[in-house]
């Protein structure tokens, strides 16, 4: 019998006694006062609670650290001080993983920590499974993500960082509140996947007898159906679903913030965009300078612009419209970057943008993307090649992504047509032709700025892989390759 079995075999001895004795080892209540950061004054009697992580017995006296939702704090049993029956209960029967809730008086002890020195002690939650030793835990990293509790039990640091997730959205959703934004919510089934370039999810509805798609956008098509309605500012927060590859900055199904805003155009947007941006990051870091991966980020300096075809030239010496589609294939081998040969020049050159993209540390806005690649945004009036896009660069990565909405409704439909032939050739990443949304602008569209951001911002400002800023991801089912 292995180590951790004794202990399971010695915890189920332990509940079955304890029933025996006619203890419920997991009540449905404790009526705790106080939580460990903040304590009352010395001497002051209290009622606290949470989970027992570790104990030390050294005959008279047993030291226990007890965490709660708010941090640790020290709780001593000593003989002489705490009822002898109180003392042996915790002696006997607590384990560290045990929930309990203590009573006592708070103290310091000869070493200055403050303490509470118990006189009662309830099982609230008896462990049956051993927590992971502190000093080696889990560190095999999918375990980690599969058995997200644990991670969060054994290290302070990856609740706080949840904690700072909540401020990351909240602070968002605040910002845009106070500007007169609307928040909204825009179906998550749809019968065409809409609104952005991306791979959906296939479903099939039962009742209606209809195949739909989990969402692609954060409500793209339904928000500027809004704006025809005459909401003039909205915005929606939730969870959308993409089918393609998992790396360090992409996930399946995660959160996105889209915001639809009449009668602005991307210049006010790349304003709007910068100060909610640099909000959030003082909210979550406190400051606005921030290390991830190699570069440097100071949000708080001058952003930069960089003009999409003109970077593209000084980076490869490819010019994206003067150069053929075999040119951009040549380029890319060279460059030794991977792509799909099926798909035409402008997702090639896509490709190449991106490969581009990573050598740009940041804070800055990518104007002047090519229309073919931004179907749902307004012509750049003084060069119809081009769309009136931002997208936000940092970390070498985009950030966010913006543009005048095209509200043209005849110049949408050709689009979508020419993005139909695209689909039709083999880029799965092409939009839907949109009928209904086609009709709707057909009613009339103000001027409208559309910008969406995902939890991939969050990821940069915490200088981690995004999957491991997700609570709990999806995993594999264990044993599973």
């Amino acid at each position: 019998m292995g180590r951790e079995d004794q202990i399971v075999n010695e915890r189920l001895k332990k509940l079955k006694e304890l029933r025996e004795k006619g203890i419920d080892p997991y009540p449905n209540k404790y009526e705790k006062e106080v939580v460990s950061k903040i304590p009352k004054k010395l001497g002051s009697r209290v009622k606290i609670a949470g989970r027992v992580m570790t104990k030390r017995d050294i005959g008279k006296i047993i030291f226990a650290r007890l965490r709660d939702g708010t941090g640790d704090i020290q709780i001593v049993f000593q003989k002489d001080e705490t009822p002898e029956d109180k003392f042996e209960f915790f002696k006997k029967f607590i384990d560290a993983g045990d929930f309990v809730g203590i009573g006592g008086k708070t103290f310091k002890t000869k070493t200055g920590e403050f303490s509470v020195l118990a006189d009662d002690v309830k099982i609230l939650s008896k462990s049956i499974l051993p927590l992971p030793e502190k000093w080696h835990g889990i560190k095999d990293e999918e375990e980690k993500l599969r058995k997200r509790y644990l991670d969060i039990i054994m290290n302070p640091e990856v609740k706080e960082m949840f904690l700072k997730k909540s401020i990351f959205w909240n602070t968002i959703r605040d910002f845009l509140l106070k500007k007169g934004f609307t928040e909204v919510e825009t179906p998550t089934l749809e019968t065409s996947a809409g609104g952005a370039a991306a791979t959906p999810f296939k479903t099939h509805h039962n009742a209606l007898d209809l195949d739909v798609y989990l969402r692609i956008s954060m409500g793209e098509l339904w928000q500027k159906k809004l704006m025809v309605a005459g909401f003039e500012k909205t915005f929606e927060i939730g969870r959308q679903f993409r089918n393609e590859g998992m790396d360090a900055e992409h996930l399946q199904d995660y959160t996105q913030m889209e915001f639809y805003w009449a009668y602005a155009n991307y210049q006010d947007g790349m304003k709007l965009v910068e100060e909610m941006y640099k909000k959030v990051a003082k909210e979550v870091l406190g400051n606005l300078k921030f290390e991830c991966k190699e570069y440097q980020i100071d949000l708080g300096k001058k952003w930069e612009i960089y003009d999409y075809e003109k970077l593209i030239e000084e980076k490869t010496g490819i010019n994206i419209y003067k150069n053929s589609e075999k040119d951009i294939k040549k380029k890319l081998d060279q460059l030794k970057v991977d792509c799909d040969p099926r798909v035409g020049k402008w997702r090639l050159v896509d490709v190449l943008w991106k490969y581009c993209r990573k050598q740009l540390a940041g804070p800055g806005f990518l104007v002047g993307q090519p229309v073919e690649l931004t179907p749902l945004a307004k012509k750049n009036p003084e060069d119809k090649r081009k769309v009136e896009q931002f997208q936000v660069i940092m970390a070498g990565s985009e950030m966010g992504n913006g543009y005048s909405e095209l509200n043209d409704p005849l110049d949408q439909e050709e689009r979508f047509k020419e993005q139909r032939k695209m689909k039709e050739s083999g880029d799965a990443e092409a939009h839907e032709h949109d009928e209904s949304f086609v009709e709707a602008l057909k009613y009339g569209m103000p001027p409208v700025c559309g910008f969406g951001v995902s939890e991939r911002l969050f990821s940069v400002l915490m200088n981690r892989p995004v999957r491991e800023t997700v609570i709990f991801p999806l995993m594999r089912p264990e044993g599973k390759n």
